[in-house]
């Protein structure tokens, strides 16, 4: 356990938003989560990976940063493995571990930023898959009693880029490990989408492995988002809208050129486009800025503070509401 007081939190998220923290305390293990639940009952912020906040004030709460580290094999079969990940691993180092050991399922998650914790509170997706569809438990300690509790996937209510977590359970557990179900052998392999076949294409890939995915959505990635040790950005800023079919066919009779995909008897739009419709793909506003390869990632160049942030994203929601009539969603939690 660490203690720090009147910190920075600049290396704490990935957007680089210089803000400070009142009180912060690391967290290596359970049983220090548990002791300090015990002898300070307060209204604390739980920060992770920092890879989806943003930051607008200084944090006067205590801090309670989760940073407990440990992988583990809990059972196997003839097809499948169960792994536990605690909290505070690497999301992208956790995947790569997977893959070097031949189970897959999520290595069309790679190179997201984040940690193990947060991957089920914000069902992580990517490229045609979700997270949700390998978590098998979420282990957790309830803030109020300290006591621990453990979450079946069903009990989790996964929705898109959603959960229980962040929803009616928000604010009353602190996630300490997730186990995984992944897959030893006959791999269910996603590589529909066009950026990924294209890549196997072009290596000359005809059967990829869960390795060769990986790879190649590493490159896609590198090449259309900022890395945030370079460029302070949180990923993805906005959900991609689900429209209904009035919406759709109103757009594509003006939009021919318009991504989507069908969604049962909807359509998703990328968020993406529509900004970029919107003409703010590359736009700068002082140190707030729209990334000029991907118009979904909004990023900081240097020294933006939260609020400016905050702003542009507002001001994106208004032009493209007036535009497609589509109401914007942020993904990233602000605080």
């Amino acid at each position: 356990m660490k203690i720090q007081e009147n910190t920075s939190l600049k290396k704490y998220n990935t957007f680089g938003i210089e803000v400070q923290a009142k009180k912060i305390i690391t967290i290596t293990t359970q049983t220090e989560l548990q002791k300090i639940l015990k002898e300070q009952q307060e209204d604390y912020l739980i920060l992770s990976g920092g890879s989806n906040i943003l930051l607008t004030k200084d944090i006067k709460k205590t801090i309670l940063y989760i940073n407990n580290k440990g992988i583990k094999v809990k059972k196997e079969t003839k097809t499948a493995v169960y792994i536990k990940a605690n909290a505070g691993e690497n999301w992208h180092q956790f995947v790569q571990w997977a893959i070097q050991n031949n189970y897959g399922g999520i290595e069309n998650l790679s190179l997201i930023p984040g940690k193990v914790g947060t991957s089920p509170i914000q069902n992580i997706g990517a490229y045609g898959v979700e997270v949700k569809d390998t978590i098998h438990t979420v282990k957790a300690i309830e803030i109020k009693t300290g006591k621990k509790v453990k979450f079946k996937n069903k009990e989790c209510d996964f929705g898109y880029r959603n959960s229980n977590f962040k929803n009616k359970e928000k604010g009353k557990y602190i996630i300490t490990s997730v186990t995984y179900k992944l897959t030893k052998n006959k791999h269910k392999l996603q590589y529909e989408y066009g950026a990924i076949k294209a890549e196997l294409l072009e290596k000359q890939i005809e059967k990829p492995t869960i390795q060769d995915i990986s790879n190649a959505i590493i490159k896609i990635r590198q090449q259309k988002l900022p890395d945030p040790k370079e460029i302070g950005n949180s990923g993805s800023f906005f959900k991609n809208p689900v429209v209904t079919e009035a919406i759709y066919k109103k757009i594509k009779a003006n939009k021919e050129n318009m991504p989507y995909y069908k969604v049962k008897n909807n359509y998703k739009i990328p968020a993406g486009w529509l900004i970029e419709q919107s003409g703010f793909k590359g736009k700068r506003y002082g140190d707030a800025g729209v990334h000029k390869n991907q118009a979904l990632v909004l990023v900081n160049y240097g020294k933006a503070s939260g609020k400016e942030i905050l702003e542009l994203a507002k001001k994106i929601q208004k032009a493209v509401q007036s535009k497609f009539q589509i109401e914007l969603e942020m993904e990233v939690n602000i605080i």
